[in-house]
């Protein structure tokens, strides 16, 4: 689907009216529509511009020797709630026990923002995450945590100021859940 700028900002503006708020009329909302527009097709939603694929095998790195488990921790995560179209932000937490295929440790944040620059659950993003890097990589086992405050559930609703939602997604036949969870920080 072709991105249409004026069409988006447009609509924003149509929305601001439909809920009773003119940007015509309203000088702090002058621009609103088309400021909305190039927040979510330049940053919110870059994402879907990214092959996640490609970014990997750009970055696979030979390793001689096995190379043991690599944890990643606070990689910032910034998110759109498909549901409300509220942002989430918050981090995450990359594990894994790596073989002769490594990754650059940049590669790796890159992912995780990929994924979390789209109209997605965060269930999704991590899974997406370990699936990318099971396919690239084959490692023994891998592992995302995500944590996120979800502004649906802070800003509307039950105002549940201060939750936050955590996911933890998992792949590897061999791996020794303890140690996973140890490495993720599960209950931290």
């Amino acid at each position: 689907m072709a991105l249409d700028r004026n069409a988006a900002a447009g609509a924003i503006d149509a929305f601001l009216r439909a809920i009773g708020r003119d940007p015509a009329v309203e000088p702090e909302l002058v621009g609103t529509g088309a400021r909305v527009a190039d927040a979510y097709i330049d940053e919110l939603c870059a994402g879907y511009a990214v092959d996640t694929r490609a970014l990997l095998a750009a970055g696979v790195l030979r390793h001689e020797g096995p190379a043991g488990l690599v944890v990643v921790r606070d990689v910032p995560v910034a998110t759109t709630c498909p549901h409300h179209l509220l942002v989430a932000t918050g981090t995450a937490t990359i594990a894994m026990h790596a073989r002769e295929s490594i990754v650059g440790l940049g590669v790796l944040a890159a992912l995780v923002d990929a994924h979390a620059r789209r109209l997605t659950l965060q269930e999704r993003i991590g899974e997406s995450v370990v699936d990318d890097l099971e396919r690239a990589l084959a490692p023994e086992w891998v592992a995302c945590r995500i944590v996120l405050v979800h502004g649906c559930m802070v800003a509307r609703g039950e105002r549940a100021l201060g939750s936050r939602v955590e996911t933890v997604a998992v792949r590897g036949p061999s791996a020794s859940l303890s140690m996973i969870h140890a490495a993720v920080g599960v209950g931290s």
